[in-house]
């Protein structure tokens, strides 16, 4: 198994929810099969099914079983682990395994499931839609050496931004996508789920005639109402920190300490990092992450969201918060002697996601909205139950901007601060999935030492995306080292996203249809020329692509369409999102809780603050503030 298909393996209900979906699909397409007459085009098998077969069929698939209503529990003094509940009158809104929100109609070929752009020839808008790897090699594509480093924001932006995003979505394959026998690089077809990305025949990376970079559906949720193919989310919507708990009873309940009943989480029973806990491993004969050094022999590390391990950055946060929950329990223990194991453990739960909730919206959002910010996410005013905080699908391939603010080495400080030799400049592609590396070479410190004094990356309409990224992505654990651009573009239409103009006026954007409007909207001719000459017209361009491309709104790091939406989403989460979750507590004692713990913790810095002659300085590090 490569490690893509290790993050994006369905576990857990997931499993069952994935699985359910695929006996859906692949029923529709049996039916489909047997009543396709020749000669005839595409056609929607489910407007020849009356509504009682269509009941059978989701009877049958046992996706009756996983659209059932949830009976919610009496006592709701804590959030459940899957998110169900938290709106009382609406308990699956925000819940795990639950399909990604739709803001604006799927745009799929054949109206159902099929992305656009399998069919050669066929036109979108009067045009044929490009290859996404060439649209990656034309426009995303930046060398390692030729970046410009960020001047204002250090790195730890760029990771607290994946931290969040991993704490409320994931899109994992469709379950016949974890089979080890699938290769879906040898057919250059579309063949679900193998949705291949074929190379340009000037790319200089073709192997062979018909090679091509694998890909491989987003597992779709159970949709017996209209059949339209709808990505499933498999982690609750909601920020708390999931990916230190989990999305899942099961997985939570394994990460917790089994030898005491103490409200601990689990920690490694092998390594320490000079005496302070590190992540468990995962329970597997055949880790993934072996591969990356293989006389080491070190597993993944086990955490409450698989991705644990995808890079050295987001292992260090997930240190940190593992150890932050245990300090929180042994504190609170003595404090409150009498409180067994399972009041520990969600008391220091509560306290953990409220704050990574006040770290996202009073240190991170507005360095990305800045001026903006009050506009999307205005003060705030309680709780709102009509609210609907699902994720929405646009969202999760929209917050994929900080993609752009990656750096192509992984830098790496001593306690005095000073670059650590070898270790201080490993290329990016040499630390994926290496958790080895944690483990012998030096623990997580050096790590959040580099992050929180390097720059990150600037987002420029030239350098968009390193090289380290665009070629290299899991090199050593995949087939081919893989191109996180044209992974999002291909993603954005699996997932049957609109195209860039249809969200221009969702956000009541202006929708340029020339050359000359799309290069006022850019400020850049040149480059608008590069997307006239690939889509044909705007109206074809790929969300990803074409929002990251628009320039950053005033002292923010985002354009205007990218604001709308992480804006909107945003704030769909913080109102959507029952603060008391406990009926018995007012919610003015909670908002006071929230006002007083908000207060006590220390601001986080993401800002890089240089001292005269150019040194950088660091006044908060992420372990202080947690």
């Amino acid at each position: 198994m490569d490690f893509l298909k290790h993050l994006k393996e369905p576990v857990g209900r997931t499993r069952s929810a994935v699985r359910a979906a695929d006996y859906l699909e692949t029923t529709l397409k049996l039916l489909k099969e047997k009543l396709q007459l020749p000669g005839k085009g595409r056609f929607n098998v489910t407007d020849l099914l009356d509504r009682k077969q269509k009941e059978m069929i989701s009877r049958e698939t046992g996706c009756d079983y996983q659209i059932h209503s949830i009976k919610c529990p009496e006592d709701d003094s804590y959030r459940t682990i899957t998110g169900e509940c938290n709106n009382r009158k609406h308990s699956h809104l925000g819940a795990s395994n639950h399909a990604f929100a739709r803001w604006l109609p799927a745009a799929y070929e054949d109206g159902v499931s099929v992305p656009r752009g399998v069919s050669e020839g066929k036109l979108y808008n009067g045009f044929p839609l490009p290859l996404v790897r060439k649209v990656s090699n034309e426009i995303a594509r930046t060398g390692n050496e030729n970046i410009t480093q960020d001047q204002e924001l250090s790195l730890f932006f760029m990771h607290w931004g994946q931290w969040v995003n991993h704490d409320i979505d994931l899109a994992p394959s469709s379950g016949a996508g974890a089979n080890p026998d699938l290769h879906c690089e040898t057919d250059c077809t579309f063949k679900s789920p193998c949705f291949p990305i074929k190379f340009p025949p000037d790319d200089p990376r073709v192997l062979r005639s018909n090679s091509c970079m694998p890909f491989i559906q987003s597992a779709s949720v159970c949709n017996p109402r209209t059949f339209t193919r709808e990505q499933i989310n498999a982690v609750s919507s909601f920020i708390d920190a999931s990916m230190v708990y989990g999305s899942d009873d099961s997985v939570a309940k394994s990460l917790r300490n089994q030898t005491n009943q103490m409200g601990l989480l689990a920690v490694n029973q092998n390594f320490t990092d000079a005496g302070l806990e590190l992540l468990p491993f995962e329970n597997k004969t055949k880790s993934v992450c072996v591969l990356t050094n293989k006389s080491m022999n070190i597993p993944c590390f086990k955490a409450g969201d698989k991705r644990v391990t995808e890079n050295l950055g987001l292992s260090a946060l997930h240190t940190v918060f593992l150890r932050e929950h245990n300090r929180l329990v042994t504190k609170l223990g003595k404090l409150n002697p009498h409180w067994d194991g399972e009041k520990l453990y969600q008391e220091s739960r509560k306290i953990v996601v409220a704050m990574t909730q006040i770290i996202t919206y009073r240190d991170y959002l507005p360095l990305v909205l800045a001026e903006e910010t009050n506009r999307w996410i205005p003060l705030y005013r309680g709780y709102n139950e009509t609210v609907d905080p699902t994720v929405s699908n646009v969202f999760s391939l929209a917050f994929r901007f900080g993609h752009t603010s990656v750096q192509p080495f992984v830098s790496r400080l001593d306690d005095s601060f000073q670059p650590m030799g070898s270790l201080s400049h490993v290329p990016l592609h040499l630390t994926f999935c290496a958790s080895w590396r944690i483990i012998t070479e030096g623990g997580v410190d050096p790590l959040i030492r580099g992050m929180v004094v390097d720059h990150a990356k600037l987002m420029k309409q030239n350098q968009m995306l390193v090289e380290e990224l665009q070629n290299h992505l899991f090199e050593q654990t995949a087939v081919m080292g893989l191109d996180l651009a044209a992974l999002n573009l291909q993603r954005g239409r699996d997932h049957g996203l609109p195209g860039y103009n249809a969200w221009r006026h969702f956000c009541g954007l202006s929708q340029p249809q020339s050359v000359e409007e799309l290069s006022e909207v850019l400020g850049n001719s040149k480059l608008a020329k590069k997307f006239m000459d690939l889509y044909g017209t705007p109206d074809n361009i790929d969300l990803w692509i074409g929002a990251i491309a628009e320039p950053f709104i005033p002292q923010g790091r985002v354009g205007p369409l990218l604001a709308c939406i992480i804006g909107t989403q945003f704030r769909n989460l913080r109102d959507g999102d029952s603060p008391a979750i406990q009926t018995h507590v007012s919610e003015e004692h909670q908002l006071q809780a929230m006002g007083d713990l908000q207060q006590a913790l220390p601001e986080v810095t993401f800002a890089l603050k240089v001292r005269k002659g150019g040194s950088v300085t660091v006044s908060q590090q992420p372990g202080d503030a947690v």
